[in-house]
């Protein structure tokens, strides 16, 4: 059974809009918990009086455990805008085991994005290399990457599952299947490809959006410009094949994906 848990409501940013600090439980063991993270729920803290995160919530939740010599590692760490699958190991011995699962690549992963457009192909595989944008040429935001010949290989599945939203906002629904592990890799891809991610702030077609709800939050200008509060990117299946252990877990698609393709925003 599921269980739905709310982080402590210990800390609040003012900036912080739409903040959603429940998570779902979606399965359980002694070793590790898998939970489906919201968005935009942070998952470490970055900085004192930040809003709660999504640590801050599995101590919470895991609090007889730790007391008894118990952790809380989060193996895949989501961005704060993205949702989906979320695997903690719960001690030092799940830990190491899913950190060397994660350098032998035995972990397999697929996302759901809404992307801008309606593609041309319905199945393609993306392996632009990836390097920091600010390595090569002027960039106003530190951590946005670029597709660029001198950066790390990089490798990105893509399947179009559906088209929709409207004539004035075409949508498709993508499946992305990472098979390297770059930072913000589906996001520079798809964006490299002409089809960025709804809602993204940093690799959509004005890059001001980010920069502009860093200084003031959310506001109605910003929702004219990205359409949707957040990057609508979703970690839809997490699987894992080792000597010890296999399994998968799924999240499912949130209702704001389809309500998009509907043309309901």
């Amino acid at each position: 059974m599921t269980k739905v848990i709310a982080s402590p409501q210990t800390r609040q940013d003012s900036k912080e809009l739409a903040f959603d600090p429940h998570f779902t439980v979606l399965d359980e063991t002694a070793d590790y918990i898998v939970v489906n993270k919201p968005a935009p729920l942070q998952a470490h803290p970055s900085n004192p009086g930040c809003a709660p995160t999504l640590w801050d919530g599995l101590r919470e939740l895991l609090a007889f455990e730790i007391v008894n010599g118990g952790q809380v590692s989060i193996i895949n760490r989501l961005d704060r805008e993205t949702s989906g699958v979320t695997l903690i190991a719960k001690n030092a011995a799940a830990a190491r085991q899913f950190g060397l699962a994660m350098q032998a690549r035995q972990f397999h992963k697929s996302y759901l994005a809404v992307v801008l457009g309606w593609p041309e192909w319905e199945v393609l595989r993306a392996d632009g290399p990836i390097l920091r944008k600010g390595e090569v040429m002027p960039s106003p935001i530190w951590v946005k990457q670029m597709v660029h010949p001198d950066g790390a290989p990089c490798e990105t599945n893509f399947r179009v599952l559906e088209r929709g939203g409207s004539t004035a906002l075409p949508l498709s629904l993508v499946e992305a299947m990472p098979v390297t592990g770059r930072m913000h890799q589906i996001r520079v891809h798809l964006s490299h490809l002409g089809h960025p991610i709804l809602g993204d702030k940093i690799y959509g077609q004005d890059e001001t959006c980010y920069l502009d709800f860093i200084d003031t939050g959310w506001s109605e200008d910003l929702a004219g410009r990205l359409h949707l509060k957040r990057q609508a990117l979703h970690a839809h299946r997490l699987g894992l094949v080792t000597d010890t252990l296999t399994a998968e877990w799924v999240a499912p698609c949130p209702d704001l994906f389809a309500s998009a393709l509907a043309g309901r925003l």
